[in-house]
């Protein structure tokens, strides 16, 4: 097993809570961590129909078959469990009992945060990380490889092809919860939105623009996206709301978490035809603004990440804000430092002034240094961005 960078959070919240929910993308290691990190205690996986039916007919009875707490994993096929969860701890006060894992926001946030409020912690697993793989040996050596194959456990427990597997996954799993939360009857039509939605990671989410291309209405891609979203395949970041300008992009950007996802998604056949892939600079900017989402996720923060945009185009990639000090990044796939890549920056900083600090550029190529002092940093050094800032919130 991979070690999991976010077990220490996990840990610790374990003991300050009755209950700890972990949620995050179907195949993102869930399952693994949790019966790691409960390997003493009992297991029970709610899709399983026998089990469902036992745990949502007799909760009671169901909870009484672990005096001392169990994992219990996909927790959002039996919500109606969740109350009966609530009474448990209140009456057993002891911290770490019950570990509860789901795939779909919708289901079981909304249901854990009615039942569980104050009860439980929530923790956000998402696939495999850069420096996860690259301590467990694993990392694809080289950019094009790390953005084809993405970070999904399985690619790596199992040696498979990631266009095998991942045609597989979205079948078995992307469609399936589009069934269960919108009655999508034809997928067809869902599986060209998220071709297109592929096609406009890194990007500015016109969902008008959206619609129209893929013959829906501007409701049903809003849904869509919203389902796209609780499924943990995409996410949107929004603009910074400091109004250096007055005439700021106001539209939210969207980004896939998983380049090898969106590499399957653009039709892209092996690692080769990334360098000189019309949508690369794009891919690129995909895998590093996923990287810094799980590195705050990581240490249980949520991600204070934001982009900037104004109405003349000039732009920087992300924005971390940790209590008003801001820090630009900059985000750029070549391999060759040159001067165009630090324009954004400049005049970012310039109307910034004393707010901002330490500012970054992520770039395709190796080498690691400070140019007129912009930290530069090579993309497999993503996660050290804010090892210079002290904390990662």
């Amino acid at each position: 097993m991979i070690t999991r960078a976010i077990e220490a959070q996990l840990r610790r919240l374990l003991a300050g809570f009755p209950v700890v929910t972990l949620t995050g993308p179907r195949q993102s290691g869930k399952t693994t961590l949790a019966r790691a990190v409960f390997m003493d205690r009992p297991y029970v996986s709610l899709e399983e129909p026998d089990l469902r039916h036992l745990a949502m007919d007799d909760p009671r009875g169901f909870l009484a078959r672990f005096p001392d707490g169990a994992v219990l994993d996909e927790v959002q096929r039996a919500p109606e469990l969740l109350s009966y969860l609530q009474t448990r701890v209140d009456v057993d006060r002891r911290m770490g009992l019950f570990l509860l894992t789901g795939s779909q926001q919708f289901g079981l946030l909304s249901g854990v945060t009615q039942s569980l409020a104050g009860r439980t912690a929530f923790v956000e697993l998402l696939p495999f990380s850069i420096p996860e793989l690259e301590q467990a040996g694993v990392r694809p050596a080289s950019l094009d490889e790390m953005l084809f194959t993405g970070g999904y456990p399985p690619l790596y427990d199992r040696g498979l092809r990631p266009r095998d597997w991942l045609s597989a996954y979205v079948m078995a799993y992307v469609e399936r919860d589009v069934r269960q939360l919108l009655k999508v009857q034809d997928l067809e039509i869902f599986q060209r939105f998220v071709r297109l939605c592929a096609g406009r990671s890194g990007q500015i989410l016109h969902l008008t623009s959206l619609a129209t291309d893929c013959g829906v209405t501007h409701h049903t891609a809003k849904a869509w996206i919203s389902v796209l979203e609780a499924s943990y395949i995409v996410f949107q970041l929004r603009p910074h709301p400091v109004n250096f300008s007055k005439r700021l992009i106001k539209a939210p950007k969207l980004y896939f978490y998983d380049t090898g996802l969106l590499c399957w998604l653009l039709g892209i056949q092996e690692p080769g035809q990334l360098a000189t892939h019309p949508l690369r600079g794009n891919l690129f900017e995909t895998l590093v603004v996923s990287e810094l989402i799980k590195a705050y996720f990581n240490q249980g923060e949520r991600a204070p990440l934001y982009f900037w945009r104004d109405s003349n185009g000039n732009e920087v990639d992300v924005i971390a804000d940790a209590g008003g000090r801001l820090r630009p990044i900059e985000i750029k796939s070549g391999q060759t430092l040159n001067r165009d890549f630090f324009i954004g920056l400049e005049r970012w900083l310039a109307l910034a002034g004393s707010q901002a600090q330490s500012p970054v550029l992520v770039y395709g190529g190796a080498e690691d240094r400070v140019h007129r002092a912009v930290r530069v940093l090579p993309w497999n050094r993503i996660h050290t961005v804010f090892e210079f800032w002290g904390q990662c919130a």
